[in-house]
């Protein structure tokens, strides 16, 4: 199964469309789609794992901790990808479609990654 993604709130929105733009039958949804607003950062991984999307954010400082908080509290999840706001938009398109092309969902179950690979 190819991975599905879910932008935090924070994930800058020029790297979703661009994403879509490049790769329409990507899963890609939106912090405004599936989170409330307002919903504590602690919160997000929850959601991200209940709708079986590895999580995708900018949050650098705090988010790492929150999912392995998670992880320790419920075990498991598909996995969470940081994106520092350094890297150019466009490196991380790159990157968000090159994972979804070559790679399957389970290879980044529990895992957090920081892109670029």
């Amino acid at each position: 199964m190819k991975p599905r993604f879910l932008a935090d709130a924070d994930l800058h929105f020029d790297i979703v469309s661009g994403v879509l733009r490049r790769e329409p039958a990507m899963d890609f949804e939106t912090a405004q789609e599936l989170l409330a607003e307002g919903m504590e950062d602690l919160d997000v991984p929850a959601v991200a794992a209940d709708e079986g999307r590895i999580l995708v954010s900018h949050d650098v400082s705090t988010m790492q901790n929150h999912f392995q908080s998670f992880l320790a509290e419920r075990g498991g999840s598909p996995g969470l990808f940081l994106i520092p706001q350094s890297v150019p938009i466009s490196v991380a398109i790159e990157e968000l479609v090159l994972i979804w092309v070559v790679s399957e969902a389970e290879e980044w179950r529990n895992r957090i990654v920081w892109l670029p690979l």
